[in-house]
């Protein structure tokens, strides 16, 4: 498992799972940043991502047992955990399934399990997006054949797979993506996530669209749900759903604002997740 580690060595330690497709090195506040809030951030490539074996057939709940590995290694008993996008999921599982190790949990502009009773899955998703898990439900070698082009392309022209998610981006998030630095970052996380080919990104919407192997009514510790109301790509009325069915959840859908807001916002949801820092260290 290949892991990155920023910020204070000695600060409140919290797991920043990544986006889908991405890797470690996704979009995360400044070192000097991380210094000032005090926190020791932690970020991993998913299986089949970046620098990450595959592990084909994994499901959401997987995650929590990756976390908690990494964990072990950097001695760590306690810490926060936030996940962004197709990292949310994959966040939710931690507090589940580690519910005396996991401090605070947060879930940005996440989805919802695909048999959430209620919801309309796919209102407000841009398109490419809904075939692309409507693939995933019928023909799994098409959906494959498709990401494995994606990936190539993605290694010849870095910026292909932002100029591609640019026209069926809101505003807000065309706004955001269109700052040169900002595309520099997103072009080489989604380089660095794909060139071992399309493995994590196949295998994360399996998960999303399967059984995620755990119950969001067992999570009891402290958790925000953030989003952005123009949001595209994982539409709000997800985290909506998930407010209703994570006990004590809180919830802000913030209005002017879409999937690339969770960048922004991230450094106010770090200070979230430590405020009450009560981490043991071993």
């Amino acid at each position: 498992m290949q892991v990155s580690v920023s910020g204070a060595p000695n600060g409140s330690p919290v797991f920043l799972l990544h986006g889908t497709p991405g890797s470690r090195q996704g979009p995360k506040p400044r070192s000097s940043v991380l210094y000032r809030l005090g926190i020791k951030l932690i970020c991993y490539d998913r299986p089949g991502y970046g620098g990450s074996n595959r592990h084909p057939g994994r499901r959401v709940a997987d995650a929590a047992a990756d976390v908690a590995a990494i964990a072990d290694d950097l001695h760590l008993d306690r810490f926060s955990v936030v996940g962004r996008s197709g990292g949310g999921p994959h966040a939710l599982a931690c507090p589940a399934l580690l519910p005396e190790r996991v401090h605070r949990t947060a879930v940005l502009v996440g989805i919802a399990p695909s048999n959430a009773e209620g919801l309309d899955w796919f209102d407000g998703m841009a398109q490419d997006n809904v075939h692309e898990y409507e693939t995933a439900d019928n023909d799994l070698a098409v959906l494959a054949e498709r990401l494995r082009l994606r990936a190539e392309r993605v290694l010849h022209d870095p910026e292909s797979l932002l100029e591609m998610l640019r026209s069926q981006m809101a505003e807000a998030d065309r706004r955001f993506v269109d700052r040169i630095a900002i595309r520099r970052l997103l072009a080489a996380t989604y380089t660095e996530a794909l060139r071992g080919g399309p493995y994590g990104w196949f295998d994360d919407v399996l998960a999303f669209r399967g059984d995620w192997g755990f119950g969001l009514d067992t999570i009891s510790g402290p958790v925000k749900l953030w989003h952005g109301e123009d949001d595209t790509f994982s539409p709000a009325g997800h985290t909506r759903w998930l407010a209703r069915q994570i006990p004590h959840a809180e919830v802000q859908v913030r209005t002017d604002t879409a999937h690339f807001g969770a960048v922004e916002v991230l450094p106010e949801i770090l200070a979230w997740l430590t405020a009450q820092p009560d981490y043991l260290h071993r």
